[in-house]
């Protein structure tokens, strides 16, 4: 199956803009309760006014609040953005430390967020369990508990651990194009042989074909054997 979700996302990636960890560890932290879409229309006037642990430590609280006001829970993202400032300079000198132990010792920084910025700023594999992670892996059966960690540690016990990221991608982008919470894209899922849940949504293959989304609906419907007409947009 993760062969067939490497041939489906070829080109995974993390969709949260950053050029540092600590624009990693800020995106991530404004993401709860928000879109990827949301945090990076926010992010790029925000990291341009804070450019350092220390910006963050001595940042005015209430015009703070107000650039990430639009990512929902703003003021408690504020307290944690804050405080991950302040221990930053006060422990770690300024520098987002790499190692899972000490980033989840950090305001606002649990251990999915870890995972998303050891992967992805220091590239050290990782599982990130996020609620698409979650879902879909209880119903491929990999696993049935509804407990991050144990279903971290178990799904790693499946996938080689240099896998770990990509894998974690894969699957977030699977959860997000194809296997939707509600009505899944069964009918043209690249899975469809595998999965013991296959029938949960759709599976004619032209009402399955309609609820694709992301830019990469093109590929996946190919891979479906399906071809859009022409006039078609893809799903976004």
């Amino acid at each position: 199956m993760n062969r067939a979700l490497a041939e489906a996302f070829p080109h995974v990636y993390c969709e949260l803009d950053f050029t540092t960890p600590l624009e990693l560890s800020v995106a991530t932290i404004l993401s709860a309760q928000c879109t990827d879409k949301r945090v990076n229309m926010v992010t790029p006037a925000l990291f341009a006014r804070y450019r350092t642990a220390e910006d963050y430590a001595r940042a005015d609280r209430a015009e703070l609040e107000e650039m990430i006001r639009s990512t929902g829970f703003y003021r408690n993202k504020t307290d944690s953005l804050i405080r991950l400032g302040q221990a930053l300079v006060d422990e770690h000198g300024g520098v987002v430390p790499g190692d899972m132990s000490e980033l989840t010792r950090l305001p606002g920084i649990g251990r999915k967020t870890a995972n998303v910025i050891l992967g992805n700023a220091f590239d050290v594999p990782g599982i990130t369990v996020d609620t698409h992670f979650l879902r879909l892996v209880r119903r491929w059966r990999w696993s049935a508990s509804t407990d991050p960690v144990k279903v971290e540690h178990e799904v790693g016990g499946l996938i080689e651990r240099r896998e770990w990221t990509l894998l974690s991608h894969r699957v977030i982008f699977h959860g997000r194009r194809v296997c939707h919470a509600r009505r899944p894209a069964c009918g043209v899922c690249v899975l469809a042989g595998d999965c013991p849940s296959y029938g949960e949504g759709p599976t004619d293959r032209a009402e399955a074909a309609a609820l694709v989304r992301g830019p990469e609906s093109a590929h996946l419907l190919d891979l479906a054997g399906i071809v859009p007409h022409p006039d078609e947009e893809p799903s976004r």
